[in-house]
């Protein structure tokens, strides 16, 4: 599981610092804000609900979203063997999907940002460029970590004492220089405290992913006249 998460971390990295390398991480997060728009803009009827809010929220800004994950990696990468002996197995797995979608997200934002080869970002250039880089199977095992996230999510925050092992654990990650690997932890807590169903949130959410998707990478699908993107 260690070595897992480490790889993980190491895989954005390198890529991130290629990404810099070569002028195109500016692009790279230009895709990731135009993303999250478009999923707050797909999901917004359950954005606008309460008790879906802070998930949706969470999704979008901690594992698809635009930010500097750099300090939070760094901390991971010094932590981890020790969170691997403080933390439930359940946490532990969550955290290693959610490293896994970040990762595999930047991948393919990097090659959409490739694709679009300085094209202003839009609905119709983000639709063909989605298309071209196709990758179906990792569009596929993307929407599947999504789903199983969720799951996980949920159930660790019905592990007995988890926030308040997360809540105590502050000042000492502050101490440590931690602070943004906590707020990371406490910040999901948080979201998926008060979800209730999980089910109930997951699955619509996971429909309509797969639907777009599937849309998006069929070619029978006219991308100039039945573009299945909202304006975002």
């Amino acid at each position: 599981m260690v070595e897992s998460l480490i790889a993980h971390l190491r895989q954005v990295n390198a890529r991130r610092q290629l990404a810099q390398q070569i002028g195109i991480l500016e692009d790279i997060q230009a895709v990731q804000r135009w993303q999250c728009k478009r999923l707050l803009t797909t999901h917004a009827h359950m954005a606008d609900q309460a008790e879906y809010h802070d998930a949706i929220t969470f999704f979008v800004d901690e594992l698809y979203g635009p930010k500097d994950f750099s300090q939070r990696d760094a901390d991971l990468i010094r932590v981890i063997p020790k969170l691997a002996k403080a933390l439930p197995n359940k946490a532990m797995v969550a955290l290693n999907k959610a490293l896994m979608l970040n990762a595999l997200s930047f991948e393919l934002d990097m090659a959409i940002a490739q694709q679009l080869n300085d094209e202003p970002l839009n609905r119709d250039s983000y639709a063909v460029a989605y298309r071209t880089v196709g990758r179906a199977e990792d569009r596929a095992t993307q929407i599947a970590i999504v789903a199983s996230l969720g799951e996980q999510l949920a159930d660790v925050v019905k592990i007995p004492g988890i926030g308040l092992i997360i809540k105590l654990s502050r000042r000492p990650a502050k101490m440590a220089g931690l602070l943004a690997l906590h707020d990371f932890l406490y910040r999901g807590f948080s979201a998926f405290k008060g979800l209730g169903d999980v089910s109930a949130f997951i699955e619509p959410v996971i429909a309509a992913e797969s639907e777009l998707n599937d849309a998006l990478l069929d070619e029978r699908v006219n991308l100039t006249t039945d573009n299945p993107l909202p304006d975002a």
